[in-house]
């Protein structure tokens, strides 16, 4: 019996199907992987590997009901792609299926003449629903969110519920929690299908509803959302206006996309990256690699000078004492590293929710103790290495250690806590991370060593 071929196999047997010009193979290939995620991977690689033509050539050609699938599993840029290329009524059939928080994210991204196009043959109550959702501003929770949610009224039993729910599931992102409203369509209690299904057919819903509930604002923003999946594990939140109506629910699988984005952002900050394209490494092109690259670039070359200007100053001092030169590239980076350990960490924590901003005196307090504890042990090693393998003075060598151990004292110190005062006055903690502790610190190692070398050696 013939082994099971491996997807990585099967993408090739489609990429040279292709090659080959025979698109019905290959077409029956993709079908035969009975997997809209595999299907959608592999015309990534199609679209990648061979051409735009022949990947849209394949698309098209795959059954309607498979084709909606697979277009929901592509990246955003793809879809662009793809809708720019098919004709506009494969445009209105796809967008038509598509669930409604994917067609935002769809629309969103077009240019606005097509979207002119799309919503000139949309119903008029779709389209004022499509208009209020591409008003909402980007990176809102109202940009991310669904009006396809089971909603309840309060008098309904629960027999009429489960009747109800059983109806309207197929145009629903989820039944497993249900939302009631009264008739102002203020939102006062959620229900989930679970209670629905062990209450008894005549208990009411205003009766079994779960009043104390977790929602959040339509302009709040995606980070703030977010924050509350990981924090309460639900598979939805609600989505309310400022006067308390449901607008709309946020799924858990929406928000895997934003915590993705938010931790890309986040590393790029820290790696001193301003992201502006928002598009993958080898999609990006070099100008928008330089353009996002540059600022931080340029800053930490002014501050490098700066710290060159501070060691000028210093030129008569290290010219007596020349040993104490080779030194300087310890001290800066290890103060730059303890700076940038103690950021990085304190970054995750703010991330997580595990540090609130009411816990910085509880953060410098930790910081210094960990400062102190790794700057005696390697203020240690170094007087020990200096005087013994190095064959300097005592003074050099104290100099230098006590050098080390300040400098290891504030890098964590500030380290700690910028990342803190960066959240206070709401900017993003990760913009405190390596660049802006290494310059920092950088100065300040400058500083030190050369004050300390003129108190112990006199000079």
């Amino acid at each position: 019996m013939e082994n099971e071929k491996t997807f990585e196999e099967r993408i090739q047997e489609i990429l040279d199907l292709v090659l080959e010009k025979k698109y019905i193979k290959a077409r029956d290939a993709l079908i035969e992987m009975n997997n809209a995620v595999d299907v959608a991977e592999a015309l990534e690689e199609v679209m990648e590997q061979v051409g735009l033509e022949q990947a849209v050539i394949l698309f098209r050609s795959l059954p309607k009901e498979l084709s909606v699938d697979v277009f929901s599993f592509l990246p955003i840029e793809d879809q662009v792609t793809i809708i720019n290329t098919i004709t506009e009524k494969e445009i209105s059939f796809i967008l038509e299926e598509l669930d409604f928080d994917d067609m935002i994210d769809v629309l969103e991204e077009l240019p606005a003449n097509v979207v002119d196009k799309i919503l000139e043959k949309t119903p008029k109550d779709e389209r004022k629903q499509i208009n209020t959702f591409l008003n909402y501003p980007d990176g809102s929770a109202g940009t991310l969110m669904t009006p396809e949610y089971i909603s309840l009224r309060k008098g309904m039993t629960a027999e009429e519920a489960l009747a109800y729910i059983k109806k309207e599931s197929f145009d629903s992102e989820t039944i497993y929690t249900c939302y009631v409203k009264d008739q102002g369509r203020k939102l006062v209690g959620i229900i989930s299908l679970r209670s629905l299904v062990i209450s008894e057919g005549n208990a009411v819903i205003e009766d079994i509803m779960q009043r104390d509930f977790v929602s959040v604002n339509v302009y709040d923003d995606q980070e703030v959302v977010s924050e509350a999946f990981k924090r309460y594990g639900y598979l939805a939140i609600p989505v309310v206006d400022n006067e308390s109506r449901l607008v709309g629910i946020v799924t858990v699988d929406d928000i895997f996309d934003v915590i993705e984005e938010e931790a890309t952002e986040d590393f790029e900050r820290m790696a001193g990256v301003l992201d502006t394209s928002h598009l993958e490494y080898l999609d990006a092109s070099v100008f928008s690699h330089v353009k996002s690259r540059l600022p931080w670039l340029l800053f930490l070359m002014i501050s490098l000078m700066v710290t060159g200007l501070i060691i000028s100053r210093f030129e008569g001092m290290l010219s007596q004492v020349i040993v104490l030169v080779a030194y300087l590239p310890l001290l800066m980076g290890t103060g730059g590293n303890s700076g940038s350990q103690a950021a990085t960490l304190v970054i995750r924590g703010l991330a997580t929710g595990e540090i609130e901003l009411k816990d910085a005196l509880k953060v410098l307090w930790k910081e210094f103790r960990i400062s102190l504890s790794a700057g005696l042990v390697l203020s240690l090693l170094n007087f020990l290495k200096i005087i013994f393998l190095d064959g300097h003075s005592i003074l050099i060598a104290l100099t230098i250690s006590l050098s080390l151990l300040l400098i290891i004292m504030f890098a964590k110190l500030i380290g700690g806590i910028l990342p803190l005062l960066a959240k206070k006055c709401k900017i993003d903690p990760a913009l405190m991370a390596t660049p802006m502790i290494a310059s920092l610190t950088d100065m300040v190692s400058v500083i030190t060593y050369f004050f300390l070398a003129t108190l112990i050696l006199g000079i």
